[in-house]
């Protein structure tokens, strides 16, 4: 019931994002990166640029910026779309799991998707 929300989510502010983002400011030295199409980017060039390093390793959501401008400015959108792309996914994963125990079968799709998700939660979330 969770998953399709959080991945419509996901996938709508990443458009919005990759489309018309404003710049951020990545490694805080207030020099923004700018990498939506709006901002003079083309199709292969473009990006949803990461969370701001000044900010850490911290979650930044929405209410906890004086503005939407300061949310943007440190990459909020990045953290939005990674925390509710890997909540859908793990959410498909209980859904696999699911029908493997209401089918009678092994959870052998679950565990050998799990692999990939915990690469991605890696490269994703702790990596930038």
């Amino acid at each position: 019931t969770i998953m399709f929300p959080t991945l419509l989510t996901a996938a709508t502010c990443y458009i919005t994002a990759f489309l018309a983002a404003p710049p951020v400011d990545i490694d805080g030295i207030r020099e923004p990166v700018a990498g939506s199409l709006l901002y003079g980017n083309n199709i292969i060039t473009g990006a949803v640029i990461p969370s701001s390093n000044a900010i850490g390793m911290h979650l930044y959501p929405t209410w906890e910026a004086a503005s939407i401008d300061e949310w943007l400015y440190n990459g909020g959108e990045y953290q939005l779309i990674v925390m509710h792309f890997l909540l859908g996914v793990a959410s498909y994963m209980g859904r696999e799991w699911e029908l493997s125990y209401r089918l009678g079968m092994r959870p052998w799709i679950f565990v050998a998707f799990s692999a990939p998700v915990a690469a991605a939660t890696a490269v994703f979330l702790t990596y930038p």
